[in-house]
């Protein structure tokens, strides 16, 4: 372990209250990749930027186009928790780790076994139906086609934040809260580009503030302590029960 993971490892080990805060890059080592990274492949397949079609306004115009994109590119329900996941399960289960706060959508944080998860951006796996509010599973989504339906008749939206769409008011206080009580805040996977999650660590006036990502954000030289690289194979170095 070289003297920044130490470092760390001394910091988690002497915190009364760590809280970590995690984005895309949190994800893509499960094969999960960063939608908002425009490839040739979706120049190809789409009309439009993933920012547009995961917009509201174009939910509602065009729910079929929505609905092609989100098979394709957000259910990715074959991935499995990577290094970093399983880590922060077992820090939380050693009593080291208050809360995960994340911007992913896909559930990977309590599959690993995490029982405290802020979802900024909701989950794949709550679907309600938009007349009814009749809940339904990801496999409805999944195997249906065209725009899923409730038998009722309504349309069945996924508990997603769609662009244009305001953050649930529950997670955000109680993402912000326990921001609020922490005094380590790990930072990883993430850019730190997308409001208003990233405005989250301003809420921070801990001890240590640290930022774990592959490459530079605009906080880092905020942070107390910047580690450069895959998250899943630095925080797999960390000892729950050291």
């Amino acid at each position: 372990m070289n003297e920044s993971l130490q470092t760390l490892q001394r910091w988690i080990d002497e915190s009364r209250c760590t809280v970590f805060f995690g984005g895309a890059g949190v994800s893509t080592e499960s094969g999960i990749p960063d939608f908002r990274s425009v490839d040739g492949l979706y120049n190809q397949k789409y009309r439009w930027p993933p920012e547009t079609i995961l917009s509201r306004s174009f939910f509602d115009r065009n729910p079929e186009e929505f609905y092609r994109f989100y098979r394709d590119k957000m259910l990715c329900l074959a991935a499995r928790p990577n290094a970093a996941h399983r880590k922060l399960a077992e820090l939380e289960a050693a009593g080291k780790l208050r809360s995960v706060v994340t911007q992913n959508i896909d559930g990977l944080h309590q599959m690993a076994g995490s029982q405290r998860v802020w979802e900024l951006h909701g989950s794949v796996h709550r679907n309600h139906c938009m007349r009814c509010k009749a809940a339904y599973p990801v496999e409805l989504i999944r195997d249906s086609t065209g725009v899923p339906t409730c038998t009722c008749g309504g349309i069945v939206k996924p508990d997603v934040v769609l662009y244009e769409e305001g953050l649930d008011n529950r997670v955000i206080e109680g993402a912000i809260h326990d921001i609020l009580s922490a005094d380590l805040l790990i930072i990883g996977g993430t850019s730190l580009a997308v409001y208003p999650a990233a405005g989250l660590i301003d809420y921070f006036s801990g001890r240590h503030l640290v930022l774990i990502n592959k490459t530079p954000t605009p906080c880092d030289d905020r942070a107390d302590l910047v580690l450069t690289g895959p998250i899943g194979q630095l925080l797999n170095q960390i000892h729950a029960d050291a």
